[in-house]
């Protein structure tokens, strides 16, 4: 069984405690420092009085990135795909003459 951490970060002026295995450490801090940072962001672009507000704009954005590098990879995978059958294609002429 691998050994707990208990850590703590602070989000949005609140505390969450949480147990978790030490390999995600630095993912979840670096995360909260992430989110920290869109919440000032957002704070100084806009008035925004609601941190849940905040906190909904940066959960959008970051869903949104998400979104949008699966759609990339996506996109990138079909034209390698398209690329290698052309290739193949290409492969298979040339030893057929």
């Amino acid at each position: 069984m691998s050994d707990k951490l208990k850590i703590r970060l602070s989000i949005a002026n609140r505390v969450y405690p949480l147990t978790i295995s030490p390999s995600q450490e630095e993912g979840l801090r670096k995360a909260a420092k992430n989110i920290e940072s869109m919440i000032k962001q957002f704070e100084q672009s806009y008035s925004v009085q609601d941190k849940q507000d905040v906190l909904a704009m940066c959960a959008l954005q970051f869903a949104s990135q998400v979104e949008q590098k699966t759609i990339d990879k996506i996109n990138v995978n079909d034209q390698v795909e398209q690329k290698l059958l052309a290739l193949d294609d290409l492969l298979k002429a040339h030893l057929n003459s």
